[in-house]
């Protein structure tokens, strides 16, 4: 977020220059809008008008195009383009290790109780995690990092990563970065699971080959129909998402993250983010993780 300023993405960019004399009508701004909000949840208040037409100006030249309104019609008639778009207006800003916190809570509490309900056969060994907004792919890889150092040989350890942007997915799943962003990353983990790029790559670091058999890459829009099936994921990480949703499409996504969300699971959301006055159905473990509140049963 897989999966407008912000996208199921993050930040703004640098944005290109628009062409002179080019830019957005009302109208079409307001087509823009809606079709948007619409495909992907994001709302672009009127505010950002300069925002579309910074990010899509460079597509329109490519294509020849005269004006937005061109350029929308394009969109509605071509699904492969209406993707590119969204590519466009998403943001993506991640880094490793983002929020320590959440680690902390993981690798201190969740994890040793893990274990320990493992050791006494009240749980299976397995771990299945969802990243649903994974951008370039730092969060999965920091998750897939951490489940590796915590539990021993014998355990079925598994990480969806999803996002809307099908740029940053290929990103994500090539495994490359700045060799700067290793700063980002502990020593411990540095050495243990990340490599150092040489020749071609030199300047480069790459995600090493066990953490990224872990991690499984796919599109996933998260106001879209098609969510990810199999068993109930133990860890949905959604970080950095809703707040770039309104109310009602808040209200539905939570709903459905923790509908398939285990009992026993977490929801670890971004640090400007709240299930607070979005639903009745989760409780907080600490400040943006939740549990969801088991459901009486039915007379």
């Amino acid at each position: 977020m897989a999966e407008g300023d912000g996208g199921q993405g993050r930040s703004a960019g640098t944005q290109p220059m628009v062409p002179a004399g080019l830019a957005v009508s009302d109208r079409d701004f307001q087509r823009f809008q809606a079709l948007i909000h619409r495909e992907a949840g994001i709302w672009l208040a009127p505010v950002k008008k300069a925002l579309l037409v910074g990010r899509l100006a460079r597509r329109l030249r490519e294509l020849g195009l005269q004006s937005y309104g061109d350029y929308y019609e394009r969109v509605v008639e071509d699904e492969a383009e209406r993707i590119r778009m969204l590519d466009a207006i998403c943001t993506n800003e991640t880094h490793f290790f983002r929020e320590p916190k959440h680690f902390e809570f993981l690798v201190e509490r969740v994890f040793p109780a893990w274990r320990a309900e493992a050791d006494a056969g009240r749980r299976e060994r397995r771990v299945r995690i969802w990243s649903a907004a994974c951008s370039t792919g730092e969060e999965p890889y920091t998750l897939a990092m951490v489940l590796l150092h915590a539990f021993p040989a014998g355990w079925d350890l598994e990480i969806l990563a999803s996002d809307l942007s099908t740029k940053v997915l290929d990103r994500a799943a090539a495994g490359l970065w700045p060799l700067e962003k290793s700063k980002e990353i502990p020593d411990l983990f540095l050495k243990a699971f990340m490599l150092r790029g040489y020749g071609a790559q030199e300047g480069l670091m790459k995600a090493g080959p066990e953490i990224r058999a872990l991690v499984k890459f796919t599109r996933v829009n998260l106001v879209g129909e098609t969510w990810p099936g199999g068993p109930p994921f133990d860890l949905i990480f959604c970080r950095n998402v809703l707040i770039y949703f309104e109310r009602q499409a808040k209200i539905t996504v939570v709903e459905r993250l923790l509908d398939r969300l285990d009992p026993r699971g977490y929801l670890f959301l971004g640090h400007a983010e709240s299930l607070g006055g979005f639903t009745v159905n989760a409780r907080p473990a600490l400040p943006t993780v939740y549990q969801r509140i088991p459901q009486s049963p039915k007379a």
